[in-house]
């Protein structure tokens, strides 16, 4: 089985982790952890930044730090993982979706202002697959109504907006730490923001609200988000490599490119756009829709050739949680249905082989031929 992903594990990751089991030091209490946060908020020019368990507890805290209510609405992308609109939901405030582009996969910030009200508190952008959203209209758009930037940059490790870090957008930025990301610690997340008052807030609520005069005593309730010295010191060791593995994904980007250009029923990512270049987090592709393969019929067939693979996001509009809740209703995003329908990637993991690629790149020359 070629697999979707796997990490590359072969720098100082053995080396950091036998520190910490020699030293006994495995909790959150650890030195690697405050190292990692520290480091890694420097390289995307942020002051602060707190580890927690995952980018989906980033989200639950990042928004929840805002103190929303029922009554305020957050616009989001229809097209993304579930977790920013879950995130929003658990707050009780309302997510108002934005179709997405088919060029770029993100979502269409030309949509965004028709969509503010005077309920709109915060707009969450969600960099999707390896290029990120076009920031600068969004940034003109919250001034303009005085909205706050949630940036989900969890895909995102590495990559740049016109020069400039993605993750260092936001008023709260996050990242992911899951094992298919650029950087992993297993599991885990990362809060980034220049501001005390929510780093502050979000190191209460990731550590269950602990009051320093008294443990034990709780004011409200918080999380156990904290990360441990083991994921950190995996982590840290990801981080001294990051330049590698980004070359490294570009190169494999521009070689399925190169090799796969000639198949006409089928869409492949933007090398770049007039703000970024993609940074190929995942090496997905679309099928055109004169083709009458869907997405699901491509990843079978790449399964019978012990190829794995993963389907594009559902869009938030038709997931059946969301309608049990009677949300979304009659709302239609035909670019993110087109997505869901006729969109996978392929692997393209830091491990994989040229010649595993070339098993692949064959395999879907067979389907589309």
């Amino acid at each position: 089985m070629i697999l979707v992903n796997e990490p590359d594990l072969n720098g100082n990751e053995l080396k950091y982790l036998t520190e910490c089991i020699k030293t006994n030091w495995i909790s959150c209490e650890g030195s690697f952890v405050k190292k990692f946060e520290s480091e890694f908020a420097k390289t995307v020019n942020r002051k602060f930044g707190i580890a927690l368990t995952s980018g989906s507890t980033a989200l639950d805290l990042a928004l929840h730090s805002l103190a929303l209510s029922k009554n305020d609405e957050v616009i989001v992308p229809s097209f993304t993982i579930i977790s920013p609109v879950a995130s929003i939901i658990r707050t009780g405030a309302t997510p108002v979706l934005i179709d997405s582009n088919l060029e770029t996969w993100n979502m269409n910030v030309e949509d965004i202002e028709r969509k503010i009200t005077p309920k709109t508190k915060a707009i969450i952008i969600v960099h999707i697959y390896g290029l990120p959203v076009d920031i600068d209209p969004v940034i003109q758009l919250a001034k303009k109504y005085n909205l706050i930037i949630i940036e989900d940059a969890a895909e995102m490790h590495g990559q740049t907006y016109k020069g400039k870090p993605c993750g260092s957008f936001g008023d709260i930025s996050i990242f992911s730490f899951y094992p298919n990301k650029h950087i992993t610690t297993g599991e885990g997340g990362m809060i980034v923001t220049n501001d005390i008052e929510i780093a502050n807030k979000i190191n209460s609520l990731k550590n269950l609200c602990f009051v320093p005069e008294r443990r034990f005593v709780h004011y409200e309730l918080g999380w156990n988000a904290r990360f441990t010295n083991l994921q950190a010191a995996i982590g840290l060791a990801q981080l001294e490599r990051l330049d590698i593995f980004i070359k490294r994904k570009r190169e494999m980007g521009k070689y399925y490119t190169k090799k796969l250009s000639h198949l006409k029923s089928i869409s492949l990512p933007l090398e770049s756009t007039t703000y970024a270049e993609n940074i190929y987090w995942v090496f997905g592709i679309l099928i055109k829709p004169e083709c009458k393969l869907t997405a699901n019929d491509v990843i079978k067939k790449l399964a019978e050739k012990n190829i794995q693979t993963r389907p594009f996001f559902y869009p938030m509009h038709l997931q059946p949680v969301f309608t049990k809740m009677k949300l979304f209703k009659n709302e239609e995003y035909k670019n993110s249905e087109i997505m869901a329908n006729k969109g996978f990637y392929i692997p393209s993991g830091l491990n994989l082989t040229y010649q595993q690629m070339d098993i692949v790149i064959e395999a879907l020359e067979d389907i589309f031929a």
